[in-house]
């Protein structure tokens, strides 16, 4: 009998640790990923900026304008989920990158002290969403591990946790880039 409930002790106690390991994996998660989150509404803010600033010049890359303007909206919408953001930033980064080599040719654009501090600014939120990434990616790689292992497993099906995609870049962006064809945008 004692060794009985030793025992259902053991695996209670199991149980517990278990739980509390894999709820503080998921809310490492969730916290990370609002960090990104708070990085990209930033990166949002200074869209509209960049559009007006731009806009005046580029006359050609309305297509593009058009799409970030679009993605802005519906990422300010706020009914995105995880995976919808994941893709959204793979996408509003390589829109915002062929702005900026578009306005390579205009040189007025170029030397405007204004599109200067812009482009600062959003270099530097691409560069801490890029350190977001990192941590954000470290932390849902120790969370789905614990989904995956012995005996954590057992506790995460239990509770029905899900594994949570990395923020990664797509096939095409790492292909070398092509600088000759993002300049006749």
């Amino acid at each position: 009998m004692v060794v009985t409930l030793i025992v259902i002790g053991v695996i209670v106690l199991l149980f517990i640790l278990l739980y509390n390991n894999l709820v503080g994996k998921k809310n490492q998660v969730a916290n990370a990923f609002s960090s990104i989150d708070v990085l990209l509404k930033k990166r949002f803010d200074l869209i509209p900026n960049l559009i007006k600033m731009v806009q005046r010049y580029m006359k050609h890359e309305v297509d593009v304008l058009t799409r970030v303007t679009e993605m802005r909206a519906k990422a300010m919408s706020g009914q995105m989920n995880d995976t919808d953001t994941v893709a959204m930033d793979r996408e509003m980064s390589s829109a915002i990158g062929k702005i900026m080599v578009a306005a390579e040719n205009y040189p007025d654009l170029k030397a405007s002290e204004n599109f200067i501090n812009l482009q600062a600014s959003l270099n530097e939120v691409e560069e801490q969403i890029s350190a977001a990434r990192r941590a954000y990616n470290a932390s849902v790689k120790d969370y789905n591990n614990a989904l995956e292992m012995f005996p954590s497993n057992v506790v995460a099906s239990l509770m029905r946790y899900q594994q949570k995609v990395f923020f990664e870049i797509d096939a095409q962006e790492r292909k070398n880039v092509d600088v000759g064809q993002l300049l006749d945008l």
